[in-house]
């Protein structure tokens, strides 16, 4: 849908020309502290998922999401500014520059996040919730942008407060507190912010006016937590004594990444700004796409967390948590591969559907086998999703999307 309403500085900044389609460097800024703040996610989780302590375990894989997601939300938040916004005026540079900054520091608290340093984790994030529609509304007199960004501030200071609550309390009521106030952002953000008595806005929060710019960005959100994936073990391994278990693991862990990278890119995210082009319906694709990704990047940094608790425990027995890590993670990328296929194609597809239920029933035969086995079977299972993804191509013209009208 078209956004070109408005006028004056409004109308300056949401100018964009096909040369600003890509990615700019500051972006790319943006994405390399992400990289940063991912890793320490994972860093953070797998320490305490080879804890001795069964709550720690398991409170780990919560706190995994409740760190992850406000952080990859900013992230997303940011990317729709830069897509909506033309990126080379000073104002959304400033935005943009203040975004990264703030990234690092919410990964600054990370390893004391749940004791004392919450205000560094939530004032950050507060703050670029709230202040990035309070700067940009001036600009945006008699555009449909106002209308959604003023919607959305009784939602943001909303969950701001239940941010602050939670940073007042500690461990497991503030993961709770803030899981509660991430959901609020991202379940209001798809539902338009809505406002009782109110019809709904004629821009959704998940519109663009850039065919290719957000699409990219999409497909560098899943790079940013496939780097964060090589960074964290390739850390880990060189900081735990060599062996022979660790070095297999660190074959598999990048053979793993390896495919998938592949498995996303082929051939729905190969194509995916060309898909979200020619959907019937932008505003529903673009959320779905949205919504896609993140179930993705969650995959991808649980697939992390359980190599970290191999690495940091490669003898005995495996925990069930760390199997939930090792096989859930490639699974919840797999499902979020299955939605961009549904959005891309409009179709199920069902070797991916397959290798989620393979990958549930070996669960329970490798809870008796060694730490190594569940990364090892994962990664034969999408190795197998690789392989019956080429044979399908085979012999076969490229593909083109085919998103619902």
């Amino acid at each position: 849908m078209g956004l070109r309403k408005g006028g004056g500085e409004g109308q300056d900044l949401l100018q964009r020309r096909e040369d600003v389609r890509q990615a700019n460097f500051l972006e790319l800024f943006v994405d390399l502290v992400l990289v940063f703040a991912l890793a320490g996610v994972v860093s953070r989780v797998g320490q305490e998922l080879v804890s001795h302590d069964i709550v720690v375990r398991w409170r780990a894989m919560a706190y995994m999401l409740v760190l992850s997601l406000p952080l990859v939300w900013l992230w997303i938040t940011t990317a729709h500014i830069t897509s909506w916004f033309d990126p080379r005026r000073r104002k959304i540079q400033y935005i943009v520059l203040a975004s990264a900054f703030g990234i690092l520091v919410m990964s600054s608290s990370l390893p004391s996040a749940f004791i004392g340093r919450g205000l560094a984790f939530v004032v950050p994030y507060v703050i670029l919730q709230l202040g990035r529609p309070l700067i940009l509304m001036p600009s945006l007199r008699g555009h449909p942008l106002h209308e959604l960004y003023r919607r959305s501030l009784p939602w943001r200071v909303i969950s701001a407060g239940i941010f602050f609550a939670g940073a007042a309390v500690s461990g497991g009521a503030r993961a709770a507190f803030w899981g509660a106030a991430v959901t609020v952002d991202i379940v209001s953000a798809q539902l338009r912010w809505p406002v009782p008595g109110s019809t709904k806005p004629p821009v959704s929060a998940w519109a663009t006016d850039s065919k290719h710019h957000l699409p990219e960005r999409y497909q560098q959100l899943l790079m940013i937590a496939l780097g964060e994936t090589v960074l964290g073990v390739g850390t880990t391994f060189t900081s735990h004594p060599i062996s022979l278990a660790t070095s297999a693991l660190l074959v598999v862990a990048f053979l793993s990444t390896v495919l998938l990278w592949r498995i996303y890119f082929y051939r729905s995210g190969q194509i995916l700004a060309e898909a979200l082009a020619a959907a019937g319906d932008r505003d529903a694709a673009g959320r779905a796409t949205g919504t896609a990704h993140v179930l993705m990047v969650l995959g991808i940094v649980a697939t992390a967390v359980g190599f970290e608790a191999v690495l940091r425990h490669p003898g005995g027995t495996p925990e069930p948590a760390w199997l939930i890590a090792s096989l859930g993670g490639p699974a919840l990328f797999l499902y979020g591969r299955i939605r961009l296929e549904r959005i891309v194609f409009n179709r199920l597809s069902l070797r991916r559907v397959v290798a989620i239920a393979a990958l549930a029933v070996a669960a329970i035969p490798l809870y008796f086998a060694p730490p190594l086995a569940s990364p090892v079977v994962a990664g034969l299972i999408l190795l197998a999703v690789a392989l019956a993804d080429a044979h399908h191509a085979a012999g076969r013209p490229p593909e083109a999307p085919s998103p619902a009208h």
